[in-house]
This record gives structure tokens, sequence and C-alpha cells, in this order.
């Protein structure tokens, strides 16, 4: 298969979706669905600007394309093989990753605490807002939960998970969120997550759909459009941030598409095509971002909003901002693996084709830095995050082998169960000596392995097209 002309399976069983119409939710059966049109999604605000939004640090250039069709990805899958066959990776790695899996998982019920948790009384602070800090136990144990019930066929019928699923729900805020503080929309996003793979392991739970239900509700409510008074020209627009408080950035509007995703919500819902804008503003591709920092990489950023931020800029020297740079040289922001991957998979979740310039723009960018030793463009700073998020990128692009900008193929799948192997302590957990971003916490690193090693895992139910 030739990356330059790569043809991702997305085209194989997959429903594509006109522009006119009612909106729906994927899985729902037959229907037809259709996103609105654009001059609605973006249309300008009657609201006035919401005091929480200081409008000064706000840039403004004309808002990215949205797809005059949207895809319907392939549905979400929430349980791993059962046998090696439906895997294509050798029945080797598929025992190996079966045993680091089985390990991680068994680590995780040792740390768990007598409430049914995980992390109790950590915190952790927005990266806009460091005095700020809120507990994460929460969105923790509910990416806990979604490791057990993705690896155990019988793991709703188990107290350890069932008083999981206990301490999560304890925590439902009367707005349908699970966190009212900083890190709010982060923890409901990771609920969202867990929830969907319970119910997907226990489909009579109908209060749960209900929870579901209004936890997405409340992550749509919390994002930044024309409700807070903001147009599709400002580089807030469509985009989520920890909280209801500060600016959105790449990694938790991709944590917001992957709870969407996770619950079934279409692509052609208004709030993942204004997600889609914000995540088009994110990357280094001057034909669909016009912001006076991006470059043509093809590769991601942090966040556009108030100007832009990367957190690879920041490792290189540059200031987070580009503010660092000689005066001589033109303010850009560097790209990095981790939110390579997660504005690749939410362009897919949005529904873009395989073909969207955008989509191949990030692709090439793939090829171009392709590693488990490190995350590239931040070293070891957030790998185990970045082996997670790579890997549900690549299953929702379905892809199998991925070959390098130097013309090598690589089976992504048995690459990443090595480097997680190779990685796993004996008692079977992961951390990282690079502790950022809580990475040097066993447990939520494990967490990271656990679900990575799990998306390789998991059946592959269309084959790619190859192309010559």
């Amino acid at each position: 298969m030739r990356a330059a002309t790569w043809m991702i399976g997305l085209v194989i069983g997959l429903v594509i979706i006109s522009v006119i119409g009612e909106v729906g939710t994927a899985g729902a059966g037959d229907r037809t669905a259709t996103p609105p049109k654009s001059d609605e999604l973006l249309r300008t605000s009657d609201q006035p600007v919401d005091a929480r939004i200081n409008v000064e640090k706000i840039t403004e250039v004309e808002p990215p394309p949205l797809p005059s069709q949207v895809i319907l990805p392939m549905p979400p899958v929430f349980a791993v093989s059962v046998t090696a066959d439906e895997v294509p990776i050798s029945a080797e790695h598929w025992a190996k990753a079966q045993k680091a899996m089985r390990k991680g998982l068994a680590y995780l019920k040792s740390k768990q605490d007598a409430q049914g948790g995980w992390m109790a009384g950590q915190t952790a602070a927005p990266t806009d807002q460091p005095d700020k800090a809120s507990p994460v136990s929460v969105a923790v144990s509910a990416l806990a939960l979604k490791a057990f019930t993705q690896g155990e066929a019988t793991a709703m019928e188990q107290e350890h998970v069932l008083a999981a699923l206990r301490f999560i729900r304890a925590a439902r805020q009367p707005d349908g969120s699970y966190e009212s503080g900083a890190m709010a929309n982060y923890v409901t996003a990771a609920v969202v997550s867990g929830l969907s793979s319970a119910q997907a392991a226990r489909m009579s739970d109908s209060l749960l759909r209900d929870e579901i239900a209004d936890a997405v509700q409340t992550l749509q409510a919390n994002q930044w459009d024309q409700s807070e008074g903001l147009n599709a020209r400002q580089d807030w627009f469509g985009g989520a941030g920890y909280g209801n408080n500060g600016r959105p950035d790449l990694s938790n509007t991709q944590m917001m598409l992957d709870a969407m995703y996770d619950a079934g919500v279409s692509p052609d819902e208004p709030a993942m095509q204004k997600a889609l804008a914000f995540v088009s503003r994110t990357q280094n591709l001057k034909a669909t971002n016009k912001a006076d920092w991006a470059g043509d990489d093809g590769g991601f950023a942090y966040t556009g909003a108030n100007g832009g931020e990367s957190m690879a800029s920041e490792a290189a020297g540059e200031g987070r901002r580009g503010e660092k740079l000689p005066a001589s040289t033109p303010r850009s922001l560097r790209s990095y693996a981790s939110m390579t991957y997660a504005g690749f998979k939410s362009m897919l979740y949005a529904g873009l084709s395989a073909d969207d310039v955008r989509v191949r723009a990030a692709f090439d960018w793939i090829r171009h830095h392709w590693s488990f030793e490190e995350n590239p463009g931040l070293g070891q700073q957030g790998l185990f995050y970045y082996y997670h998020t790579m890997a549900r990128a690549l299953v929702i692009a379905q892809q199998h082998e991925i070959t390098d900008s130097l013309g090598t193929a690589h089976n992504w799948r048995e690459e990443l169960i090595d480097a997680l192997v190779k990685r796993q302590e004996e008692d079977g957990s992961w951390v990282n000596a690079a502790d950022r971003w809580m990475e040097g916490d066993p447990s939520l690193v494990t967490i990271y392995g656990v679900l990575a090693l799990q998306e390789t895992l998991k059946p592959v139910t269309a084959v790619p097209v190859e192309t010559k």
C-alpha cells in the first residue's frame, strides 16, 4: 500500500451522509441524516460575549471549511478479540498482548481503594489555570472501568468492577456532569467513555443510557460556540477546555469527541462539526488554517485558541506561544505526535473523508515521524498518552500497516505491543520516568497501557483498500 495514495478502509461498509435533512445518532439504524448547512453551523451569534471570555486574547481569521459530505465511521468496539485470527497480528503477538493486558488489569485491581476508585486525593490543574487544581479520581476510575469492561467478558459480574461503577455514579452532579470544578469537561468526557463501555457490556441498563445521554448534553453545552457569544471566525469556536471557564485546547476537544463517538453520537451532529472547525485550527496547514502561526507540515499543535500554543515549541525552548523565537523569525508553532494523532482521529470522528487535504496532511506527518521510542516532538513526555491516542487513531482509520516516509512498512499493532511489553514492570504496571501530566503515577499509566493494548486486540471488521 503506497502511503502517497492511501485509501483507508473508511470507504468500506461506511455510510456517506448527504448535507440536507435531520441529524441523527450513529448506530440508530436506517435513517437519512445530515448536518446543518454551513451557514447555520457558522452563523454569527446574537448573544453578548460571555464574561468568562477575554476577547482581547482571541484572534480572528476565516473559518476552516466544513465537509460537503460526512462519512459515518465504523461504530465503537468495546471488547477485545477472542481469538488471534480476528486481528491482523501474529498469534505470538496476540498472546503477548493478552498476557500483558491481564497483568495490567491485575495490577489495577490490586490498587483499587475501598470506595471503588483509583488515585483518591490526586489533583490536576488546567494548563492555563495552574492555580485551580481539581480532583481527577473519577476520571481515572472511569478509564479503569473501561479497561476492565473491554478486557474481561464477565466484567459486569465482578464485584470490583461494580464497585468502580458505583463510585463513578456517586459523583454525578445535578447537571449531568461528574465534576463541577476546573476539570469538569475532562472528567465528564472520561466518564462518558467508561459508562459507554459498561453499557455495551450490560445493554439492559436503561438508567445507564440516560446518564450517558445527560453527560453528553453537558459536554455539548460546555463547548464554546454561539451560545457564549462567539462567532466562527474566533479561535475558541467549537473547542472544549478542561472545564467551562478556561480556553479550549485540542487535548480536551479530542476527549470530548472520543466520548461522543463512544456514546454513539453521529458526526453530522452540530457539536461534532463545530469541533471540527476548532480541530482544523490547530493544524499546521496553511490551506485550511489561516492563523499567522500556522506552518505547513500537516501536524498539530496544542491549541489554536488565544493565538495558539504548542508544548513542542515550549520543549524546544521557543516558548509555548513561540514568544521566545528571535525577533527576525516569524512566529510559528511546532507540531508533535500526540496532538497530531489526536487531531487525525478527531477529523475522522467528525466525518472527514480519507482524501480530505487535512486528513492526508496529518497522515503524511505521521509517516515522517514514526516512532515508538518517544512521543515525537516531546521526547518521553506524555509517552503513554501518545500510545493510547495513536492506537485509537489507527483503529478508527482502519489502518493495519503504515509505510513510513523511508518506504518501510510497519505493522503498528505488533510494534506497539512490543513497545508496551518491554516497558511493563514485573508487577504488571507501567510508569513514565518523565513525570509530566501525571505519568509518574503507575495507576494512570497502567490504564493507558492496558487501553492501548486493547486497541491492538479489538476485532477487525473491515479490510483496507489496497491501492497501486
